[in-house]
């Protein structure tokens, strides 16, 4: 396995490329740590895909070095590199039985048949497709073919990094709960250094150690998911982390409070700094209270979800999410109360420091 930076990387389709926005990849100064499992995580354009394909090799960036270990691999191929990538669709070979798909790169390294054997049965267990083993793959099923897929970028153990490109795509609800599982099973059994694609939060933050949140291009916050869930650096990865996502209220600071149009809302601390336009409140949805007293609320629809309802409201003009406990009683005149726990202070987007009490 190996460390992998990526040396301030920008990467633009057009080699008449200047401004920011004609990059699909702004600048990308960061190290992915040897052993490290990390999610890419963003919306469909987003450069995730694209800073994958720039570490397996598929693409060269237009400004910037890649390193592994500390060596510059920019100009090395994919093989050079010694990468194993599994794709959103499968790649495997039809004419091969699934036996033979997930011996092929082994055996093209040289490994002895035994070691073969050995590792392709414990792969083939893994991704349970032992009683189909003997089969040609023509005649799989697509989630079928793509196990196949994973099961080779596993076989191999000798990999400076394994990479996936959304590669649950095409399986199943619960097998894709299986192989997530599967998947973390097996990095911390081997250390593998592993960086995996997707748009979904779901498997971002059930596979990963870290997830690296990539919004317009750029990396907006790298953490863990309690980092992503208590704390979002920026209000990107508060609306796309969570479900409902995170509530943003136009506001204005004075000390210690900020003010919501004729509300006043108490702060943890004071913030470090004031001095910009576009504040903003942030606070999830599980921080806001509804009781009895607080500030004044017009509920307009409670969705009952199960475990917990969500409450939609209207304060002040902007809408607002909450959340209410299963057993809860919405009351009769609701008010809410924000937990100061859960208060988050954003100027221009990004989130601000306190300077006392609760800290970045």
């Amino acid at each position: 396995m190996a460390r992998i930076d990526l040396d301030h990387i920008r990467h633009a389709y057009s080699a008449k490329a200047t401004r920011p926005e004609d990059f699909a990849l702004k600048e990308v100064h960061h190290t992915f740590e040897d052993g490290g499992a990390y999610a890419l995580l963003g919306p469909s354009g987003c450069g995730k895909t694209t800073l994958l394909n720039i570490i397996s090799g598929l693409l060269h960036p237009s400004h910037g070095k890649l390193l592994f270990d500390g060596t510059d691999v920019t100009d090395l191929s994919t093989q050079e590199r010694n990468i194993a990538q599994v794709f959103q669709f499968p790649v495997i070979y039809d004419t091969m039985t699934v036996y033979d798909n997930l011996a092929f790169p082994l055996r093209n390294r040289g490994v002895p048949e035994k070691d073969v054997d050995r590792k392709v049965r414990e792969i083939i267990k893994m991704i349970e497709l032992e009683d189909w083993a003997k089969r040609r793959a023509r005649g799989l099923t697509a989630d079928q073919k793509q196990k196949i897929s994973l099961g080779r970028g596993l076989v191999r153990s000798d990999v400076n990094a394994i990479l996936f490109d959304e590669p649950l795509t095409v399986i199943d609800p619960h097998m894709k709960w299986v192989l997530r599982s599967q998947l973390k099973q097996l990095h911390r059994q081997f250390g593998y250094t592993m960086v995996y694609v997707t748009h979904d939060q779901t498997e971002a933050l059930t596979f990963a150690e870290k997830v690296v949140v990539m919004f317009d291009g750029q990396i907006v916050q790298i953490g863990t998911p309690a980092e992503l869930f208590e704390k979002p650096s920026h209000t990107f990865v508060g609306y796309f982390i969570g479900s409902p996502g995170m509530n943003l209220l136009p506001v204005t600071v004075e000390g210690t409070r900020a003010r919501l149009g004729g509300q006043t809302v108490n702060l943890p601390g004071e913030l470090s700094s004031t001095e910009r336009a576009d504040m903003e409140l942030g606070i999830r949805p599980e921080y806001v209270r509804l009781a009895s007293d607080g500030m004044p609320v017009q509920v307009t629809k409670v969705e009952d979800i199960g475990r917990h309802k969500v409450v939609r409201a209207s304060i002040e003009g902007k809408e607002i999410a909450a959340i209410l406990g299963e057993d809860e009683e919405l009351p009769a005149d609701p008010r809410v109360r924000f937990d100061p726990a859960g208060i988050n202070i954003y100027a221009d987007s990004w989130r601000v420091d306190y300077a006392t009490g609760r800290g970045a």
